[in-house]
């Protein structure tokens, strides 16, 4: 019996075919680990292009490295949410995303990983890690920016306004049917239009675009000042009696500035204070940047006259007048004849009120307007090719947003 059970062959088939299935079902496996990783990494790869593409039309220089991430997050957390729960909170937990470059091109760079459990329990995870660039690069010079992003209206052009803006764009963030409006008699020259939404009487013969129409639905305009931080308070400086007064560069507190005020060059910072020089009043300063603090409000009236230039060196070079965030006031410059305006006229939280005249339009101005809202209501020409003048800041209007890799 025992020779017969050695010399037996039956069960060499199954014994040959039980060995060689092991090789084969981890092949399977493999196979089904492999094609299940594939199409995760495809999914990964979508959301990270996806929320790059959105980060993109979204991202203003001012944002923090933990704002850009936050964004992005938020945006590619919704692209993964098919994907299994381990899965998904790994790669939300895995998402990077930072933002590099300068105003002529920005780059947002993400990256993110995926870990899928193997087919066979006891046998490491499989792992597929993919990343994402997006460009964004900026449109055409602009010349006013109007940065509320749903008011209609935002850039207002009406009355018998003229306004020449030769080789310079017209923007406005809004997404309103008229996010740009002329209106009246109000005749307008310019580059372009660029709006989020649309435009509302910007047709000839009132208005001509050397593009030939408005850009209209367009990606938002970055905020020329987003990254500029005002300067330290100093300690405030008394104000000298009289209604024809000279100041020196400093700080400023909880006055009111009336009748002729000439400013010295350099730097002011205004806490609580009231520019309105009255009847028959000015406000000259060649060569300032003002910083409007604290509630602090500028109202220059159609029968004052008004002279002001930026300074043209160091961190503030090319801004006249940077109204601080969160500062709601309404600026006011309604100069009369005689009057003159050049530079970065900034007040991102606020609505900004511009009537030239013929004096102001005649040679035309480096002039930038960038404002919660921008009314321009009197004649005046603005200058497109200003780089000396404006310490080499850039204004552009919308963006270009490509997926580099």
């Amino acid at each position: 019996m025992i020779g017969r059970f050695w010399a037996s062959k039956r069960g060499n088939f199954a014994l040959t075919t039980a060995i060689a299935m092991v090789p084969l079902m981890l092949a399977v496996a493999g196979a089904v680990d492999l094609v299940g990783t594939s199409d995760d990494a495809a999914q990964l790869q979508n959301s990270l292009d996806a929320a790059g593409l959105a980060i993109g039309t979204k991202y203003q220089a001012g944002m923090s490295a933990t704002d850009v991430r936050q964004l992005g997050q938020t945006l590619f957390a919704a692209n993964m949410s098919t994907a299994d729960a381990g899965e998904y909170s790994g790669s939300v937990a895995a998402f990077q995303a930072t933002a590099s470059g300068d105003p002529s091109a920005y780059y947002i760079s993400l990256s993110s990983a995926i870990s899928r459990p193997a087919f066979v329990s006891g046998t490491p995870a499989w792992q597929a890690t993919r990343s994402a660039s997006v460009k964004i690069k900026p449109g055409a010079q602009a010349c006013v920016l109007a940065l509320d992003p749903h008011v209609g209206a935002a850039v207002s052009l009406q009355g018998s306004t003229n306004v020449a803006m030769k080789g310079c764009v017209i923007a406005a963030n809004s997404d309103a049917a008229d996010a740009v409006s002329r209106g009246g008699s109000a005749i307008v020259s310019a580059g372009c239009v660029s709006t989020v939404g649309a435009t509302s009487g910007m047709t000839p013969p009132n208005a001509t675009l050397s593009c030939g129409t408005p850009q209209e639905n367009q990606y938002a305009s970055f905020d020329p000042l987003a990254n500029v931080t005002p300067p330290a308070y100093g300690l405030c400086q008394p104000m000298p009696n009289g209604k024809t007064i000279t100041l020196s560069q400093g700080t400023y507190c909880d006055k009111t500035w009336s009748g002729k005020i000439t400013l010295n060059p350099g730097i002011y910072v205004l806490r609580n204070v009231t520019i309105k020089p009255g009847g028959n009043g000015s406000l000259t300063g060649l060569g300032v940047t003002i910083f409007l603090m604290e509630n602090s409000q500028l109202y220059i009236n159609a029968n004052e006259t008004v002279n002001l230039s930026p300074t043209t060196s160091g961190p503030y070079a090319g801004i006249t007048i940077f109204q601080d965030h969160g500062n709601t006031q309404a600026l006011t410059l309604n100069g009369g004849s005689g009057s003159v305006v050049s530079g970065f006229i900034y007040a991102p939280d606020a609505a900004i009120t511009y009537a030239g005249n013929s004096d102001m339009s005649s040679q035309g101005s480096c002039l930038r307007l960038v404002g919660k809202t921008v009314d321009i209501t009197g004649n005046s020409a603005v200058k497109s090719d200003c780089a000396a003048e404006l310490g080499n800041r850039e204004m552009y209007a919308g963006r270009m947003v490509t997926l580099v890799k």
